[in-house]
Parts: structure tokens; C-alpha cells; sequence
């Protein structure tokens, strides 16, 4: 039986909900501290949960703890976030695992393709313990990194243009924009992933460097202009999802006072809930501007997406912890970890 810290759905609901009644009588008071945070591209729905808790701190110190958010990768291209947190360039940044595998090998557990996430509170409870393991908090720290929550990305789907892939097979020799562990999926159903940074997509796709790329469905799509271009989408496939979480630097972490560290915890389930809250709006807001612009929505049957599983999944899932497992990481724990945590969160 794997023991492990989950944040519960309901202690994340009611926190939030006292998140910034802050009164005269509970500001903490402490030293001034500034810190900046790298992240790339601009404000959307996925900076919302950064932007609760550099709200939070700055509300309950008083304005003594700022942490400045820099936008459109000011600090750091976004491959090299994790290198200017080892350096200490800054301290706190978002980062995708799959932009760089090698070196944090045990996080790419949750960019395996078809996970089982029915919802985003299922999935904050697999990261937060899985971020919790400490084999995972072994492995980022050798970079002097600490994962502080997830950015928590949607499902993701595919913008393409030309001919849309109605099955499976249509997906063969297609050239697409696909991280981690669907990238892995795409390839075993026939089609050629290739790793492009978020702010590079919309280019690569413009220029028919490739033909479809996937992103968090709906708001990246629109946050990244692909429907300008776009002539077609998958409504349904649900591939899988990146995992990119929001990391602290440990040296700056533990300079702290006790009470600021206790401040960032605290500010984790607003941030949760204003992830929530702004994946709802941004996808109440695209439907009807995706419909507008004439694209085409692509459903599979459930049939043509079992296909997809059982060709595109389970494969990936073995060979990750087959590998994970020869290179020392204990990759049948973690896969275990992340399954059983699923299923407890989604029964709750």
C-alpha cells in the first residue's frame, strides 16, 4: 500500500474560500523579500494560479513579500527556466518536464499519454502527491528545485490544417506538435512529434513546418492564436496532458522566514481554484469564437478512441517504467502511485 500526502478536493474548496479575507490582525509581519518568477508567454488562464499567490503573499505581509512576475520570457527562454533556478537567476518558475526529460527523469511520469484524469481536481491530487514522493523531490533537487503546486493544464487536443485525420490511421507521416508521453502515443500511431516551445508553435504551424500541434484545450489554443490559422480541432481525443509545475528555488526557499514558507503553502489552494475558475471561462468564451471562425470540430467514437489507447498508451506506460526501472528510479511505485491516487480522488 503506497502512504502518501494528498491534498484533499474539499480542504482546497474551503481554503479558498478565506483566501483573501485578510484582516488588519492577520497580516504577517516579516521582512521585506522580492523575488522573481520566470514564465513564459502572457497573461492567460494558465499564469492565474502565479498571479493568486503573488496576490496572496503581498495581501498577508503587508506588501513585505513581492514576487514579480515576468511574462513572455523576460528572465529565461523557456527551456531554461530549470538551469536559472539551479543558478539562482531568479527564484520561482514555471517549467514543462518535457521540454528538457533528461534531466528530471521522474517527473515525466505525468506527462504519460491517457492518463486516467476525469477532472482537474482528480488531477491535483495526483500531482500534489506524486510532487509529494520522495523519489520526485530527490531527483529536482538535484538542481535545487522543489515543485510548490501544478499549473494544472487541461486535457489536450490537436489545431491542424489541411485534411483532418478522421481515424487513426489518417494520423500516419503527420507532422505534429506533441511533448512527453503524447508524443510518445503519437508516434506508436504513426505520426512524427516534434518537441516546439510554446511561443514557437503558432509560427511552425503558420510556416507547414508542422501540421497539427497540440495544446491545453480550449484556452491555449486561442491564447497562441492557432485558430487563426487552424482549420479543424479534436473535440474528444484527449491524448494526455504536460506537466508543468511551478518550482522554487531551495537555497532562496530556505532563507525565508518560517512564516513566509507557511504563506506560499497557504496560497496553493486559491491558486487552485483560479485555475479552475479561468480554464471554465476561457472555454465558455472559445467554443463560440472557434465555432465563428469555421473550424471543424473532430469526435471519434468510442471505439476509434479505445484504438487510440490501446495502440497509443499502454505501450508508452510499459516502456516508461521499464526504463525507469533500469536506470534506478523506482518507475513501478510511481506509475502505481499515480493509478491508485486517480481512482481514491475520482471515488471521493
Amino acid at each position: 500500500m503506497i502512504k502518501r500526502t494528498v491534498m484533499s478536493i474539499a480542504a482546497i474548496s474551503a481554503a479558498s474560500m478565506m483566501a483573501f479575507s485578510v484582516s488588519a490582525a492577520d497580516v504577517v509581519d516579516g521582512p521585506n523579500v522580492n523575488w522573481n518568477l520566470s514564465i513564459w508567454g502572457k497573461e492567460r488562464a494558465f499564469t492565474s494560479s502565479v498571479e493568486a499567490i503573488r496576490d496572496y503573499v503581498d495581501e498577508r505581509t503587508g506588501g513585505k513579500f513581492k514576487i514579480k512576475i515576468h511574462y513572455g520570457e523576460a528572465l529565461s527562454k523557456a527551456k531554461e527556466n530549470l538551469d536559472g533556478i539551479k543558478l539562482g537567476a531568479f527564484q520561482m518558475a514555471a517549467l514543462c518536464s518535457a521540454y528538457h526529460p533528461a534531466k528530471h527523469p521522474t517527473l515525466s511520469g505525468l506527462d504519460l499519454p491517457f492518463l486516467p484524469f476525469p477532472n482537474l481536481k482528480v488531477q491535483t491530487a495526483v500531482h500534489e502527491a506524486y510532487y509529494a514522493d520522495p523519489a520526485v523531490k530527490k531527483d529536482l533537487a538535484r538542481w535545487d528545485a522543489m515543485t510548490l503546486m501544478s499549473s494544472l493544464l487541461p486535457q489536450y487536443e490537436f489545431t491542424g490544417v489541411g485534411e483532418p485525420p478522421l481515424t487513426m490511421e489518417d494520423w500516419n507521416g503527420m507532422r505534429v506538435r506533441a511533448l512527453g508521453g503524447i508524443g510518445e502515443a503519437m508516434k506508436k500511431i504513426g505520426a512524427v512529434p516534434t518537441t516546439v516551445p510554446a511561443p514557437e508553435v503558432y509560427t511552425s504551424l503558420e510556416r507547414g513546418t508542422i501540421e497539427a500541434a497540440s495544446f491545453p484545450f480550449t484556452y491555449a489554443h486561442v491564447a497562441y492564436r492557432l485558430t487563426d490559422i487552424g482549420e479543424w480541432y479534436t473535440a474528444n481525443m484527449s491524448p494526455g496532458a504536460n506537466n508543468c509545475p511551478v518550482v522554487v528555488n531551495i537555497p532562496a526557499y530556505e532563507k525565508l522566514p518560517p512564516e513566509y514558507q507557511k504563506l506560499l503553502e497557504e496560497a496553493k489552494p486559491s491558486a487552485y481554484e483560479a485555475l479552475y475558475a479561468a480554464y471554465d471561462a476561457a472555454d465558455k468564451k472559445n467554443f463560440p469564437l472557434m465555432k465563428e471562425k469555421g473550424m471543424q470540430p473532430i469526435t471519434y467514437s468510442d471505439e476509434e478512441i479505445a484504438r487510440f489507447r490501446e495502440v497509443g498508451a499502454k505501450p508508452v506506460w510499459d516502456e516508461w517504467i521499464a526504463k525507469m526501472n533500469a536506470d534506478g528510479y523506482p518507475g513501478d511505485h510511481l506509475f502505481e502511485l499515480i493509478m491508485t491516487t486517480s481512482k481514491e480522488a475520482a471515488s471521493n
